[in-house]
């Protein structure tokens, strides 16, 4: 579990350069509004199932059927990523598609998550194996990685909130950015 959880914490610190400085920064999605709204959507979606990976692998044992719902939090984020592969590449196309740098900072994540993947199945099958029940991880080696793991989450939900406003342009969704249509 441990390997699983550093994996996932490099997931979320390339992650959050990707937001920060692809899809905020170079291409200001949440000022484009309804026109990328497909894909801020997704990406609301895929922040609030990591939002429950960064605050639920560290804090809890997902045993017996509990071990299901982690399980279907890591096949819809997968399915998520590549609807979310094939929108960017529509809703993109007005801005000359997702950049160079982008789709290999995706790649890497893909990596990442398949790796993360090999190392928490085992954990999820020993779960399995367990009565049901939430119990408090017992794994407290390192709490500044159960820390660092809680503020992502943290703020990869207030992210896909954010994602969610923009999509629906409701006053200030685009905020820092002026919206494409009042320049």
């Amino acid at each position: 579990m441990r390997t699983a959880l550093w994996l996932l914490t490099i997931q979320g610190v390339i992650g959050a350069f990707d937001t920060l400085y692809y899809h905020e920064w170079k291409a200001r999605l949440p000022a484009l509004g309804r026109s990328v709204a497909t894909e801020l959507k997704l990406h609301a979606a895929r922040d609030f199932l990591y939002a429950a990976l960064f605050l639920g692998l560290p804090l809890l044992e997902w045993r017996g059927a509990w071990a299901i719902a982690i399980f279907a939090i890591l096949l819809a984020e997968i399915v998520l990523t590549l609807w979310d592969f094939v929108a960017e590449a529509t809703v993109r196309k007005p801005l000359g598609d997702v950049y160079p740098g982008e789709r290999v900072t995706h790649a890497i994540m893909g990596i990442l998550y398949g790796a993360m993947l090999v190392f928490l199945l085992s954990t999820l099958q020993y779960w399995w194996s367990l009565e049901t029940e939430l119990s408090p991880a017992t794994a407290k080696d390192e709490p500044w990685l159960t820390i660092a793991l809680i503020i992502m989450g943290i703020g990869v939900f207030l992210s896909g909130v954010r994602d969610l406003y923009a999509a629906y342009e409701l006053p200030g969704g685009g905020w820092p950015w002026k919206r494409v249509s009042e320049s």
